[in-house]
């Protein structure tokens, strides 16, 4: 049994199926390099308040450092009996440089640890996703210049509406990705890591002591890192990992629907893009099949992203002040959803760039008249109609055609006449083209 960083007041020894059952080192050691700069930090500061001497601090500091060098190399591997992270880290020293290890501890709660270093890993974290997104938006602009002109069929209600540019298309999910990156700068710009509050009162050391420790080990600030100013609310916070969870939803939302239209443009019953065939997969069965598996998965997990955020607010919404043991539960639900947003955003960000449109079957679709019925309107409109008079003019238009089964762009002059004096067949054949319908789209600011 690993040693605890607790147990004097206790004389039976821990059940074993809840020592088990309580563990969270098989998840908790992600945080371990923040863990160490957490130990670094308190070390430091320890010092500063005469409670550690310069050997003492020295030979500290040498450990923990060579440990965190461990942790960087991919060579730190933590007794899997350990309680948790903290434990580990305080375990492992011990082993290392005898009982002044002991005195690490001192002044210091695993609630403060744990605040600290989830905090600090989500910070990381986003910093990580910010730049997944930055290339992301950049694959989307990499297609988009291979069919800068390239036409394509605008929908609404899933039902073909207007003629659109697939730039347009692909821009607006680059449109929904950056604003997914605004919101990680902004949340990293209140995001603030904290130190000093004890188990939830903070502690004797002064405050002074760990401002100079911070300022020692991060001298440019770049780790945001402060003294607590209110140690309750320090240990008892989880809204970053809320917020992260929250914007990594909205993330993920956006990936379900670019997911969802590739889904349904590479069907053979739409069959406008060829998705790459290395992020696809075939049938065991059926050897004609090429399934858009990527985009399925996306579309899947996104009810377990949505999960992770929902199963937190959850657990936190009956928690009184300040910390409780439920929040241990806070870590998997942030590790699984970074960890899966940062792999889908980089296949995307590399299939993307590979999608190719398929324009014959583009230009079958494109000569459905439908689409160019507000072509038609607008033309009315500038021929002296009014808007309501020319909606209805073309929607007779549109049924006589249906009834009669003749395309619009065929219905004789002395019928169309009949619908507006204005109407001919010259005049329908330059409206109803792909180019007309995409020029005349003057309010939009490209």
């Amino acid at each position: 049994m690993a040693k605890k960083l607790w147990g004097g007041r206790f004389t039976k020894p821990i059940d074993p199926d809840f020592e088990t059952f309580s563990r969270s080192i098989h998840y908790d050691v992600v945080l371990a390099e923040y863990d160490v700069l957490h130990s670094i930090l308190h070390v430091r500061a320890l010092h500063r308040a005469n409670l550690l001497d310069n050997s003492e601090s020295s030979n500290l500091l040498e450990a923990l450092q060579a440990l965190m060098l461990e942790i960087k190399d991919g060579k730190f591997s933590p007794d899997p009996d350990e309680e948790d992270i903290h434990s580990a880290v305080q375990n492992m020293l011990e082993k290392r440089i005898g009982k002044l290890a002991l005195k690490l501890h001192t002044l210091r709660s695993r609630n403060d640890q744990v605040a600290f270093d989830v905090k600090l890993y989500a910070f990381r974290s986003a910093l990580e996703l910010w730049e997944a997104l930055t290339k992301l938006v950049s694959s989307y602009f990499e297609l988009t210049k291979k069919y800068k002109d390239a036409p394509f069929i605008g929908y609404t209600h899933t039902q073909r509406a207007q003629i659109i540019l697939f730039s347009d298309h692909c821009k607006a999910y680059a449109n929904m990705f950056d604003r997914d990156r605004e919101r990680i700068e902004d949340y990293l710009k209140h995001v603030k890591v904290r130190i000093g509050a004890g188990a939830l009162a903070g502690s004797s050391i002064p405050h002074s002591a760990y401002t100079e420790a911070i300022r020692i080990q991060d001298p440019d600030d770049a780790l945001k890192i402060r003294v607590a100013e209110n140690s309750l609310d320090h240990v008892a916070d989880r809204d970053f990992v809320i917020e992260l969870l929250s914007i990594a939803s909205i993330m993920q939302m956006h990936l379900s629907r670019f997911a969802e239209d590739m889904v349904l443009y590479s069907t053979a019953e739409f069959d406008y893009v060829d998705l790459p065939e290395p992020f696809c997969t075939g049938s065991s069965l059926m050897p004609h099949k090429k399934n858009a598996d990527l985009m399925e998965l996306l579309r899947g997990q996104t009810g377990n992203v949505y999960g992770n955020l929902l199963s937190l607010l959850v657990t936190m919404k009956g928690l009184p002040l300040t910390y409780c043991r439920d929040m241990q539960l806070d870590k998997e639900p942030l590790f699984r959803t970074v960890d899966l947003l940062l792999d889908e955003m980089d296949l995307v960000a590399r299939m993307v760039p590979d999608i190719r449109l398929k324009k014959d079957v583009i230009a079958k679709a494109l000569s459905d008249e439908h689409l160019y019925g507000v072509e038609i309107a607008e033309f009315l409109v500038q021929q002296g109609s009014a808007f309501k008079d020319a909606h209805d003019i073309v929607g007779k238009l549109v049924k006589y055609s249906e009834e009669n089964v003749v395309k619009i762009k065929d219905i004789p002059a002395d019928k169309l006449v009949e619908f507006h004096p204005n109407l001919t067949q010259d005049a329908l054949k330059s409206i109803m083209t792909p180019e007309y319908a995409v020029k005349q789209k003057k309010s939009v600011k490209r």
